[in-house]
């Protein structure tokens, strides 16, 4: 019994690192997985500030995919960027205005 135990959960874990298993996440599981209040999550939803989805109107149901790009979304650059493009706006912006 232990060994189909074991195998169940290896081929649940072999399908989530495949991305298999696309389940939308409940508000709950949203919350815990941007590891913030529901207030705030709710704020966000009233707000429209964060894709979400109501299929009946009521539960509200988000994806990893969009909640992943809303993570990563107004990324802050390092010095060494900022650096860089002042240098290429520098070297090659004067050239283009020529």
């Amino acid at each position: 019994m232990q060994q189909t135990e074991i195998l169940d959960k290896l081929n649940a874990i072999e399908q989530l690192l495949r991305g298999q298993s696309e389940k939308p996440f409940t508000f709950a599981e949203a919350c815990k997985y941007l590891n913030c209040s529901k207030s705030y999550l709710y704020k966000l939803t009233h707000t429209k500030n964060i894709p979400h989805y109501k299929p009946n109107g009521k539960k509200v149901y988000f994806t990893k995919a969009e909640l992943d790009i809303w993570l990563s979304r107004n990324p802050i650059k390092t010095q060494s960027q900022i650096e860089q493009e002042a240098n290429d706006y520098v070297t090659l912006g004067k050239r283009e205005s020529k």
